[in-house]
């Protein structure tokens, strides 16, 4: 420790240097991770809809039609030729419309009602395209181009290259607003006015080196794209202040600013790395999850905590030295101080705190675990094209969803059974199949591209429509219905669609769900152990935040609102890693403090002592998440943050009313049941003990 502090001090602009080129680096590196859109992809290889998907790829050469364009204004002559010169653009890799099921000379009429409406409504034509993954953006912007002001556009494919063309500004747009948003809070919570900027700088560089040694990975999840960065900023904050208020408290007793920084690095060392542990195995737990979304999200705040402690630990100390004599001549008094009054307040209303917090607890638990979920992206945003076209599309041709089964090629009799067994399952309006559609036609007479649509050469392929949106009780139902009926005949089902992506989607994260929580909650129940040496304290600290996280994922119950499943996996794990840290801290002040004074004392004087730097910590968390709440469009990320930002406030008010009276009520346990206590014996201790 004694080299590594003297070399971080003696070297000191060689440690600016190597930092601020690893992060030029890194930006450059930025360039080169790809960002993944599609949270399907992150299925396990070995779900149903996975294993059809990449069989459809492999036997017909493309997926499942994933885009819905809509041209108004049109004859039906002019229409075919749209859909050939939409089939012409680049990325689109399939085209179905009108003439690929009926034949164009006859007139509508005399047409299947059903199919034509699913096509052909008073002059607009509806073209179920299928876009390859990864060229979404360039063939949107190509559809658009073909089609005018006369189109629309929607569907998954769509919902991807709006996404490609957002979240990127929109994390400019997010850091743009809480950078000084956190300036303006750390400034008031602290000693300098120069102070917040070198913070920002420490962790500014951590951030972007993360985002850059991501091109390890290849790509990542658009998820982690829009929430790592500003959580790793948020959460590691801490590091930083916490530093150097060990620095200002050292130069006080020494005059040397060197020396006094050498104490520092080795007083905060243990100290924060503890900080650090439990947010990293809060973070870690996602590491686990058989849906892919958490490891990759998981993987990166590892990382970026990791990078942020070693940027706090070793180039802010460098920095906060080569500008000491800034900070001394922007140094001002505090402009907040609670004061001991606040500390006694809390103290004063514990009791009833602690009560109505107990009341609160069942219920909350309950309603959480009964909230409706969404397991998609959620719902359009109607500030974007795409939302605007997503509706318009709706209230034209009615919401449509597409289902494609896989039965083996060689029985037409069992394949037209099945796509009349198919029609009659509630709520699919249309099913377009070789043997149930066009099948009276030798095959000898038919186009290639028509035959091609429905049969390879191994595979017969039925598509459904059905008027469900993509996810729900009645598009899983749905599903259900659909894989039954394939089943019967085949012996095995082989469906995918997006609303059979979601449908397995449910099925692992409900799984992963569990596993999470509980291996966050070891993680973090066995650094606590080890961190304060006690049976009792555990316990405590972790009621206290995960009573906080039930309540947060209660509100959407009590709201009536269906909350995105993502967001209630991932807060799970973020709220109580993030945040056991103020509990932590709270703690170990009443330990210190319980040692010299009676346990009344301990805790008004903690509340007092510790309640500014609960304070800044969490208006900074909650800021983060806020932004992320405003400004994504993406509901997803949008409900992340606000369930961030909801989780932080309330854990910081179980932290200052319900563990008070926690560590006061168990604190004869907690004596007995900690090594090496060393608790002041009172009067009263001491009668307890006796009558014990």
């Amino acid at each position: 420790m004694d080299s590594l502090t003297r070399g971080i001090t003696k070297h000191k602009k060689l440690v600016i240097a190597v930092f601020l080129i690893a992060m030029v680096l890194s930006a450059v590196l930025i360039l080169g991770v790809s960002v993944n859109y599609d949270l399907t992809d992150y299925l396990p290889e070995d779900s149903e809809s996975t294993i059809a998907l990449e069989l459809m790829y492999d036997e017909f050469g493309s997926g499942v039609p994933n885009t819905r364009v809509m041209v108004q204004n049109l004859t039906l002559t002019e229409a075919a030729e749209m859909k050939d010169r939409i089939a012409e653009a680049p990325g689109v890799s399939g085209v179905m419309w009108l003439d690929d099921v009926e034949d164009l000379s006859t007139p509508v009429e005399l047409m299947d009602e059903a199919t034509v409406r699913q096509y052909w409504r008073d002059g607009s034509a509806m073209y179920d395209v299928t876009i390859d993954e990864g060229r979404e953006s360039e063939a949107v912007a190509a559809i658009y181009e073909i089609t005018g002001p006369d189109g629309a556009i929607s569907g998954n494919a769509a919902n991807t290259a709006s996404m490609q063309n957002l979240v990127v500004s929109e994390v400019v747009n997010i850091l743009l607003l809480m950078v000084p948003l956190t300036i303006l809070i750390l400034l008031v919570t602290t000693t300098s006015w120069i102070s917040p900027i070198l913070f920002l700088l420490a962790i500014g560089v951590a951030v972007i080196i993360n985002m850059g040694t991501n091109v390890v990975f290849g790509e990542i999840s658009f998820v982690t794209q829009s929430v790592s960065p500003i959580m790793q900023m948020a959460v590691s904050l801490d590091y930083a202040i916490f530093l150097l208020n060990s620095f200002g408290r050292h130069r006080e007793e020494v005059h040397d600013s060197t020396e006094a920084m050498r104490l520092a690095i080795r007083e905060s060392f243990s100290s924060i790395a503890a900080s650090a542990a439990t947010t990293l195995f809060g973070f870690m737990a996602l590491m686990f999850m058989r849906f892919g979304i958490g490891a990759d999200l998981g993987l990166n705040l590892v990382k970026g905590i990791v990078l942020s402690y070693i940027s706090v630990m070793v180039f802010f100390p460098a920095l906060s030295l080569a500008c000491v004599k800034l900070l001394d001549k922007t140094a001002h008094k505090p402009l907040v101080h609670p004061g001991k009054r606040l500390g006694k307040f809390f103290v004063t209303i514990r009791i009833p705190a602690l009560i109505l917090v107990l009341l609160a607890v069942v219920p909350c638990y309950l309603a959480q675990t009964r909230a409706d979920f969404l397991y998609g992206n959620g719902e359009p945003d109607p500030r974007t094209d795409y939302g605007r076209d997503t509706v318009l599309i709706n209230d034209t041709f009615g919401v449509s969803n597409n289902l494609v089964v896989l039965v083996p090629r060689g029985d037409p009799g069992a394949e037209a059974q099945l796509a009349e067994e198919l029609a009659d399952i509630e709520h699919v309006t249309s099913v377009l199949s070789y043997a149930g559609t066009v099948g009276a036609v030798p095959e000898g007479f038919l186009d290639e591209s028509i035959v091609s649509q429905f049969y390879s050469d191994n595979y017969a392929r039925i598509i459904l429509y059905t008027d469900t949106a993509e996810e729900g009780d009645e598009a899983f139902a749905v599903v259900e219905a659909v894989r039954a009926d394939v089943q019967k005949y085949y012996g095995e089902s082989l469906v995918c669609g997006q609303s059979a992506n979601l449908y397995d989607m449910r099925d692992v994260v409900t799984a992963d769900s569990t596993l999470v929580n509980w291996i966050a909650i070891g993680f973090i129940f066995l650094t606590l152990l080890v961190t304060f040496r006690s049976v009792t304290l555990p316990f405590i600290l972790l009621f206290v935040i995960e009573a906080a996280i039930w309540i947060n994922l209660s509100v959407p119950y009590f709201m009536d609102m269906p909350l995105v499943y993502i967001g209630y996996l991932v807060i799970n794990t973020v709220q109580l890693g993030a945040t056991i840290d103020y509990a932590i801290l709270m703690t170990n002040g009443y330990i210190a403090n319980r040692r010299l004074m009676p346990k009344r004392e301990a805790v008004t004087g903690t509340l007092s002592t510790n309640f500014e730097s609960v304070l800044t910590s969490g208006l900074i968390l909650t800021t983060a998440g806020l932004c992320l709440g405003f400004v994504s469009s993406l509901e997803v990320v949008a409900e992340l943050g606000i369930l961030l930002a909801r989780g932080t406030i309330l854990s910081m008010l179980m932290v200052v009313l319900a563990l008070p009276a926690l560590l006061m009520l168990f604190d004869p346990l907690t004596a007995r049941l900690t090594w090496k206590a060393g608790f002041l014996k009172t009067p009263h201790t001491e009668k307890e003990a006796k009558t014990q």
